[in-house]
């Protein structure tokens, strides 16, 4: 089953949480700030070993002072109105991260709402885009969790994943 948890993805116990990363993975402002400042200085001197990250893309790092053990970065798409493949882009990033997942031996694995920052994603498209590939791989996994931090954008994952369930 996919949770729906309102609260801090930086304080989840988890094998791996995903950031919502910009392509240089050096940190930035919203739920990659916040990562980066739990994970502590690290996590940024690893990932200049990687060298950044395409959009739609994921790498994998070592969590750091971060109770998850892994911080799997991936790049959402910027909107540009929908016509310039956001959709597909923004599917991948969740896809690839679960596949990256996988084949580290994640088991548990917690999710932000990717792109719909300052990357300006239409939050309702993009929960939907989100909880459609997540149910896809539930069963791949021992947990699957969307971590928001608004009281609305919990209650949007909420219904949204409700309507997929028939509910």
């Amino acid at each position: 089953m996919v949770e729906i948890v309102q609260g801090d993805i930086t304080t989840l116990d988890v094998d791996a949480i995903v950031n919502a990363a910009n392509p240089s993975l050096l940190g930035g402002g919203g739920v990659d700030g916040a990562i980066h400042r739990a994970a502590g200085p690290r996590l940024r001197e690893y990932n200049k070993t990687l060298g950044g990250c395409p959009p739609g893309e994921a790498r994998l790092s070592p969590g750091f002072d971060l109770p998850a053990r892994h911080v799997i970065s991936t790049v959402g798409p910027v909107w540009h109105a929908g016509d310039q493949g956001e959709a597909q882009v923004l599917e991948n990033a969740y896809r690839n991260s679960l596949e990256l997942a996988l084949a580290n031996g994640i088991r548990s694995i917690a999710f932000p709402a990717i792109s719909t920052g300052v990357y300006g994603y239409p939050k309702e498209q993009a929960a939907r885009i989100a909880l459609r590939v997540m149910k896809e791989y539930e069963p791949k996994f021992d947990r699957i969790i969307a971590v928001l931090h608004s009281p609305e954008d919990y209650e949007r994952y909420r219904r949204v994943l409700a309507e997929m369930d028939g509910g």
